[in-house]
């Protein structure tokens, strides 16, 4: 029995791609197969194309890359974590995956021009096109009224409607841009469908977005604002296995909801506020082995703004990676509801995490792990751990304060206390320092804990070792080896 499993999906036709490299997988001993390699675009400041390719596997598969422009005299495969070995042949770079990964491939130091390769592990039960219970769009023009009505009409044999809609392999467009989705709906996106537009879950519960394919956006002006997924609020959301690429706003947008899951969601993003994964007043969410290289903050977790009023509390991100080409890789705190007394902000987890890239021109907006308490907003109880942070462009480790940030608060923070970093590993050259500062007596920072910190393999010890910046008002910092 082989236990060798690899899954190729063909794009289709008008699918923006990149000529950069050729990209092909095999399991050991079969026929190569070559992927279709799709333009990602990266970093606001300026934007680049870089390329993307994706695979389902289990077991054991082989992937060459071959440099169509240049010989590859040096190629690093990221995150750095991995220690993934590889050949290089002239213009071609071998490497084995005995698991599921998502990496980025740089071929003599281009970190823009590079590849992200998706390795998705196999799809567990997707549902199939001849199912009474699915509806399948072929590619196409939707209007969004078409599938609705579509949607709604029971099946001739069942007797029952659809409650899955099923973007098969193809290009397709929304009309009306965005598809609103009922409750009890599964969404599902085939790999190799495209689909330009955006899906949005309001006030609805029991909906799954899932697939292989891709929302892209990258079409739509910036200040259209539309997003990949919006889902607000709702509860019991399920997003899994989608790609988006370009989207003007967040790649998935979170207000005032509950019970989200999001698993082996991957985004690039070039514009202004293209933040990736941002949660507000929300509760009990899970964001679970994805993979953001983002514009803006690509975790922001925050209170109450615009129509989301309320605490966010018991937030998960775990086993991921994050490439923030503007702003912070993993942000807490800036907005809550300064009308009354603030929000608490609260129980927030991050664990297993690779860190690729921080650049920020702004020292106001520095920090690969940053919590900014602003808005009358109390932060705590919050945890970072196994994070492995790689050697980034410009900013800081670290940065915790309470802040008022005249851009956005029209008041300061309350209070930051609480927080654990646990087994954080820092490679670079820690160039600026990190800063932890309360904003007064009543409004401090307190009980700050850093158990075996390492920077370039030492461990921190005190405020010298870790090159910190600590005001008057924080209090009860701790080093542990």
């Amino acid at each position: 029995m082989n236990l060798n499993q690899l899954i190729v999906y063909d794009a289709p036709k008008g699918a923006a791609g990149n000529d950069d490299f050729r990209v092909s997988a095999r399991v050991p001993g079969g026929e190569w197969q070559e992927l279709f390699v799709y333009e990602a675009k990266v970093d606001m400041h300026h934007v680049r194309r870089a390329s993307m390719a994706y695979f389902d596997m289990e077991g054991t598969v082989e992937v060459r890359l071959t440099s169509k422009h240049a010989l590859i005299e040096q190629a690093a495969i990221r995150p750095l974590s991995y220690n993934i070995p590889f050949e290089l042949r002239g213009s071609e770079l071998t490497f084995e995956l005995d698991r599921p990964r998502k990496l980025a491939i740089e071929v003599n130091g281009e970190r823009f021009a590079n590849l992200h390769l998706f390795a998705n592990k196999i799809e567990q039960s997707p549902p199939r096109p001849g199912d009474e219970n699915v509806l399948v769009l072929g590619p196409a023009i939707h209007r969004t009224e078409d599938i609705y009505r579509l949607a709604a009409t029971p099946n001739e044999t069942s007797g029952k409607a659809p409650d899955t809609i099923y973007f098969a392999p193809g290009l397709h467009y929304l009309e009306e841009t965005l598809l609103r989705i009922p409750s009890g709906t599964t969404v599902y996106v085939a790999g190799g469908a495209v689909v330009v537009g955006s899906f949005l879950c309001d006030n609805v519960e029991d909906v799954t977005i899932r697939g292989r394919g891709i929302l892209y956006l990258s079409d739509f002006h910036r200040f259209s604002a539309f997003r990949g997924v919006r889902i607000v609020f709702s509860s019991n959301i399920k997003v899994e296995g989608i790609i988006t690429l370009d989207p003007p706003h967040y790649s998935i947008y979170i207000g005032k909801s509950r019970g989200i899951h999001i698993e082996n969601f991957k985004s690039f993003s070039t514009r202004g506020w293209s933040d990736g994964i941002d949660m507000m007043a929300s509760e009990d969410i899970v964001i679970d082995d994805v993979f953001l290289r983002t514009s803006d903050d690509s975790i922001a977790v925050y209170g109450t703004r615009w129509d989301f009023v309320g605490d966010t509390r018991n937030v998960v991100v775990r086993n991921s990676t994050f490439w923030a080409d503007v702003a912070h890789p993993l942000m807490i705190g800036t907005h809550g509801d300064y009308h009354k007394n603030g929000d608490t902000i609260e129980n927030i987890v991050f664990d297993n995490i690779d860190i690729l890239e921080h650049h920020e021109p702004q020292p106001n907006y520095w920090g690969v792990m940053a919590i900014n308490a602003g808005d009358k907003n109390t932060v705590r109880n919050v945890r970072y751990s196994n994070i492995r942070v790689e050697d980034f462009e410009l900013g800081q480790l670290f940065d915790i304060r309470v802040v008022w940030n005249k851009d956005y608060n029209p008041v300061a923070g309350n209070r930051i206390e609480n927080i654990e970093f646990r087994d954080i590993s820092y490679n670079g050259r820690n160039e600026h320092p990190s800063r932890i500062y309360g904003f007064d007596e009543e409004r401090m920072v307190t009980d700050i804990k850093f158990i075996n910190v390492r920077i370039n393999g030492e461990v921190v010890t005190d405020a010298n070792s870790g090159k910190f910046d600590i005001n008057e008002f924080a209090y009860g910092i701790q080093y542990c080896p």
